[in-house]
């Protein structure tokens, strides 16, 4: 009881957050999900520019047009590259552009267009399976590096032990294999399991190491307790285009 009290407000929010995810998940409906991952995509680009230090406003603007185009686009992850070339061009055009300003159209937004057209590929339950594999992996970390952790893993995140990751990574396989077998086989569900779950650990490092060069403790302030948007969406970012590749290629 003592540590809820301590984590109220956290705890309170990220029930808030599961209930908003099992609404949309359980209605299944492509629009509303894309429209939530839409804003979660705006929220987490105003933030990565601000971590990057990208200032232009229009960058906003293209990021929206780029979300409205996945919406009819059927290999919505393919714009960042479209993105990316539109940009050089303008840059090589131009010649007066910072190509920081270019970065947020590379993180979040690779990782928040896998994660739509991994609902489009392979629906609801594989975004059901990218949840508990990351949440899981997270949740199973902290608990085991509360109880056991000893060893740093890394100095990008001094919390982070190599027991906690162990831990938190084995406890996600195990828990996701179920929900993956949905999708694929018994092996191949396991395997992409563990692989995603470490991506996600790799996810919240990269995330850290932005915040740890711009100076701040978290990406934002609009989620109580937690932060920002990208302070919850780390691993997602990451385990998003993992779990794509994996399953283009293993089924």
């Amino acid at each position: 009881m003592d540590w809820l009290g301590a984590h109220k407000e956290r705890v309170m929010t990220g029930a808030a957050l599961m209930a908003v995810a099992l609404v949309v998940g359980y209605i299944d409906s492509f629009f509303l999900t894309w429209l939530l991952l839409g804003l979660i995509y705006m929220f987490a680009f105003y933030e990565a520019a601000a971590l990057f230090g990208a200032r232009n406003n229009a960058l906003f603007t293209y990021a929206a047009l780029i979300w409205i185009v996945a919406a009819f686009y059927p290999y919505g992850d393919d714009l960042f590259i479209i993105a990316g070339i539109v940009f050089a061009s303008f840059v090589a055009y131009r010649n007066d552009h910072d190509w920081k300003d270019f970065l947020p159209f590379i993180y979040p937004t690779a990782g928040m267009l896998f994660m739509l057209s991994l609902y489009k590929e392979y629906g609801m339950i594989a975004l059901l399976w990218l949840l508990i594999t990351v949440a899981a992996t997270d949740i199973g970390a902290y608990f085991v590096g509360k109880k056991f952790g000893a060893t740093p893993f890394c100095s990008t995140s001094p919390k982070k032990t190599v027991e906690g990751v162990i831990g938190g990574v084995l406890i996600a396989t195990l828990l996701a294999t179920g929900a993956g077998v949905g999708i694929v086989s018994f092996g191949t569900a396991l395997f992409i399991s563990l692989v995603v779950a470490i991506a996600s650990v790799f996810g919240d490092l990269f995330e850290s190491s932005l915040k740890r060069q711009a100076g701040v403790k978290d990406s934002g302030s609009i989620l109580p307790g937690h932060g920002g948007v990208l302070d919850r969406m780390d691993g997602y970012l990451f385990g998003s285009v993992v779990m794509v590749i994996l399953l283009r290629g293993l089924v």
